[in-house]
């Protein structure tokens, strides 16, 4: 059954550190695939193997014939005939596939609907941070090519596990604010998608020194902390926090979805608690509008975001709570950023 194939995270599939790939000397190439109950695993796609073989810790070795042209090739595994996409690559948080849950005869708000439609583009950057180029989606309203006003920036971050094609994707930020700005319930602004997965530390850095740098002189966009926003939910929250407290002179509307220090880490708030000191004067003179927002009690970060937001009420910042129902779901994300958008830069 194809169901034994499934990887969630915390098996060994996720964190067993194996090469997942690589090239060999003689131009094949050998893949590599956590299936402990397979009887066969194989290749599919552009490329064949001519071995294959399990070891000890369950990790299939598949290699394929040698004297492989240079090229991109697309492929996947067959496990028992099963075809199943590596978890290993990092392109397959691109491609995970979606079904649409919805009463009938009923539009949502985030659905897609017959109104003008922002453009979503695929944008690639050089980051200082890692020393790579890097990938971003930035949505700007429709019309943004017919006129040469300036407009604010919204930076907004997916979770752990996802990357930039998440929002875009699963979020439906597009049709959100395609919808909301048809309804002129939101200030034209730009909205960038980052992809944050790398560490934290890093992403902030990259985020404060490479991103907002790249967006103010590539796109129509002010270049003041008035006009910048920035949210993110779970790990992207973290990278909010992150952000914040290393540029806490960059940004005036602030929304921490679903996240916070994690509450059973030692030490993690004494770390953190000194540095929201340090910086609580700076954010009270610029950000105006700071808020957390949660799935409620089935939420697995209400705790945590509940201490956090404790920890900046401690030094005189003051923030809104919203705990809407759902868990720590895309469910309450898409509700967040519709709240959140409509209240920025206004």
């Amino acid at each position: 059954m194809a169901a034994n194939y499934a990887q969630p995270p915390g098996t060994p599939a996720q964190t067993l550190k194996y090469i997942p790939f690589e090239v060999n000397a003689d131009s094949s190439a050998t893949f590599r695939f956590y299936a402990p109950n397979a009887k066969t695993v194989t290749l599919g796609g552009d490329l064949k193997a001519v071995k294959s073989e399990m070891g000890a810790d369950s990790v299939w070795t598949i290699t394929t014939s040698p004297g492989l042209n240079p090229s991109v090739y697309r492929y996947h595994f067959l496990v028992d005939g099963n075809k199943v996409n590596d978890p290993k690559n990092p392109m397959v948080a691109d491609f995970r596939p979606m079904v649409e849950v919805v009463p009938k005869n009923k539009a949502l708000f985030w659905q897609q609907k017959d109104v003008p439609h922002g453009l979503l583009s695929i944008v690639y950057y050089p980051s200082k941070a890692t020393n790579t180029t890097r990938r971003m989606f930035v949505w700007t309203p429709p019309n943004y090519f017919a006129d040469n006003k300036k407009l604010p920036v919204l930076y907004l971050m997916h979770g752990g596990g996802d990357n930039d094609t998440n929002w875009p994707g699963q979020g439906k930020a597009g049709w959100i604010l395609d919808n909301l700005f048809a309804e002129g319930k939101i200030v034209p602004m730009i909205v960038v998608m980052p992809d944050g997965s790398i560490p934290t530390e890093t992403f902030a850095e990259d985020l404060g020194n490479n991103i907002i740098r790249y967006i103010e002189q590539n796109f129509r966009a002010f270049t003041d902390t008035p006009h910048r926003a920035i949210a993110g939910l779970s790990m992207g929250g973290l990278q909010t926090l992150e952000t914040l407290l290393k540029f806490p002179d960059k940004f005036a509307y602030v929304n921490v979805m679903s996240s916070g220090w994690f509450a059973n880490r030692p030490g993690i708030f004494e770390k953190y608690d000194p540095l929201v000191k340090a910086a609580a004067a700076r954010i009270k003179q610029t950000v105006k509008y700071f808020i957390f927002t949660t799935g409620g009690a089935s939420d697995i970060a209400d705790k945590n975001n509940d201490l956090t937001r404790a920890v900046f009420e401690k030094y005189g910042l003051k923030s809104e709570l919203s705990k809407m129902e759902g868990g720590h779901s895309m469910y309450v994300w898409r509700h967040d950023l519709y709240n959140f958008s409509q209240k920025i830069f206004k």
